[in-house]
């Protein structure tokens, strides 16, 4: 049966490269049609028009049928995954309470769109910043879809944290299992490795704390910042293949010796207060996801942890009256 997938802000980079990926069979597989609907901003809708131009000459065997829209109505109408990628980004001397609400207006149609008119089994994926506390919005504008199938990307900042240890201990990061990424996708997000493997290898055996502390966690908190910096552009083929990892690892599982990184709501697991969509590790089965629950974590994490927790509460405080 074909899949229908919503991708907003679909003629941006992200959302470009989302496009064309998924079209390709990455996200589902080739033998899965799927059904895009690309959903943009009236002025983004020639560019629009041209991205689907291109769909079509790529002659995907996995494309069925593709809808440009700028009615959010239209483009989640049975949507079984969405991509929500189109945000409004943070502008000089926009305080963060500012771009919060500011995007709170975005999100909050985008949820009562999909609560009229989505497949209430989808899958939401919030990708355009800040989005942990935009998928929360999104959530709670959608009362008839179940919390649980509202989520923010933390795949990425997970798929760096493994590059860096990768790259560190020279070796393929295809050996680098069960690390974890906690709290917010921002510059507080605590990336750890208490637990991780290189190999059969502990971790943090090949490595010192101070490198830990000093160069690998900032390294991964501010990645993004370091690629705008050498790039002039914010990141956009990594987030969407971390975006298409997220989606396709929660839809068909993860690995059974592994765990990811997925901002879920919280449901007190490590005493994070519920409420807030909170990145813990995850295993992946049977289309659902589960928190690794039961991992010792020592005052150093908890303190990092808990910095993340503070940060999402505070936004959530900022855009209470919208909730």
């Amino acid at each position: 049966m074909p899949k229908t997938i919503t991708i907003t802000g679909a003629a941006g980079q992200i959302g470009y490269q989302l496009a064309f990926r998924i079209a390709s069979g990455q996200l589902l597989g080739q033998e899965t049609t799927v059904n895009l609907k690309l959903l943009e901003i009236k002025p983004a809708l020639e560019a629009l028009k041209g991205v689907a131009m291109e769909l079509e000459d790529c002659a995907f065997k996995a494309l069925g049928e593709v809808t440009i829209t700028d009615d959010p109505s239209i483009a989640f109408g049975d949507s079984d995954f969405a991509f929500l990628v189109g945000a409004k980004p943070r502008g000089p001397g926009m305080e963060r309470s500012d771009l919060l609400i500011e995007n709170a207006q975005i999100f909050s149609i985008q949820g009562k769109a999909i609560n009229r008119n989505a497949n209430k089994n989808i899958k939401v994926l919030v990708v355009g910043n800040p989005a942990n506390t935009n998928a929360l919005i999104a959530s709670a504008n959608a009362p008839d879809i179940n919390p649980r199938s509202f989520s923010a990307m933390m795949r990425l900042d997970h798929n760096r944290a493994i590059a860096q240890l990768a790259k560190k201990t020279n070796t393929h990061s295809s050996q680098i299992k069960k690390v974890a990424i906690w709290g917010n996708h921002s510059t507080t997000q605590y990336p750890d490795i208490t637990n991780s493997l290189i190999g059969s290898e502990k971790a943090k055996s090949m490595l010192a704390q101070d490198w830990i502390e000093n160069d690998f966690i900032p390294r991964v908190q501010k990645r993004g910042a370091e690629i705008i910096q050498a790039r002039g552009l914010s990141s956009a083929a990594s987030a969407a293949s971390a975006a298409i990892d997220h989606m396709k690892d929660w839809e068909l599982g993860s690995s059974e010796d592994d765990w990811v990184s997925m901002a879920i709501p919280s449901d007190g697991s490590y005493g994070i207060s519920e409420g807030i969509i909170f990145s813990y590790p995850i295993i992946c089965k049977d289309s659902k996801y589960s928190i690794v629950q039961g991992l010792d974590l020592d005052k150093f994490s908890l303190e990092s942890i808990k910095a993340s927790e503070e940060e999402l509460l505070e936004e959530r405080e900022a855009i209470k009256h919208l909730l």
